[in-house]
């Protein structure tokens, strides 16, 4: 993750604390369930690299995508705090993860406060990620709600070094930027035709470009975000 442009680099002692707390490297490939709904992981996890979702599966079988994780950040929180997980994580790429025990977690926050404020910042980032989607599902149209998604992922790819030239090379299927933002196929399908025609985002099945971020950053009400360096564990 040094590679990573977005991402705050430790101090080498604090480097070495992370290793030696850490349990080890694992590897999962595209599709594959890092965390499922309702169960106990033994694992907290520091995504090192790919991409993975968070969703919520509803007893009918329906499917909200909550969000993305990108390099750099924390999954399983959620479990460290309140025991079983209230949701899945799924792996969109070949993703490799560094494990942390769970029954640890709190060994980290006692003994790294500069870490535990880390991770608070983290929670805090996302809580404002879920935020800005909870706007997007309640105020904005189908069009300004896809150009906000794609303006996050790409953002995020431009970051983490996953995004050369503003093209962020990710399998996202209609179906699941529907499940994300609460669409039809049909109404995703033509959002998606009318913002390639307007110049906006050009998302196809394996990459999502912005021409111009600015523009659509505008076109969506987004405002200009944080520049500072997203620290991680």
């Amino acid at each position: 993750m040094a590679q990573c442009p977005g991402l705050h680099q430790h101090s080498p002692n604090v480097r070495d604390w992370i290793a030696s707390f850490r349990k080890g490297e694992v590897r999962y490939e595209r599709g594959d369930q890092v965390f499922v709904q309702g169960t106990r992981p033994p694992y907290l996890f520091t995504v090192m690299a790919g991409v993975l979702m968070r969703t919520r599966l509803l007893e009918d079988g329906r499917r909200q995508i909550i969000n993305f994780m990108f390099p750099g950040d924390f999954i399983g929180l959620q479990a460290a705090v309140d025991g079983e997980m209230a949701h899945s994580v799924e792996a969109l790429t070949s993703v490799t993860l560094c494990a942390f025990a769970r029954t640890q977690f709190f060994d980290l926050v006692t003994q790294q406060p500069r870490l535990s404020f880390d991770l608070t910042w983290l929670a805090a980032h996302e809580e404002a990620a879920l935020e800005e989607h909870i706007v997007s599902l309640g105020q904005r149209n189908a069009r300004e709600r896809m150009v906000a998604l794609a303006v996050f992922l790409v953002q995020r790819g431009l970051d983490t070094g996953l995004a050369p030239a503003g093209v962020l090379q990710l399998t996202i299927t209609q179906g699941q930027i529907a499940d994300m933002l609460g669409l039809s196929l049909v109404h995703t399908n033509r959002s998606l035709q009318a913002l390639r025609r307007l110049g906006l985002v050009d998302w196809t099945l394996t990459a999502i470009r912005i021409p111009d971020l600015g523009q659509a950053r505008r076109f969506a009400h987004l405002d200009g975000g944080s520049a500072r360096l997203r620290p991680y564990i």
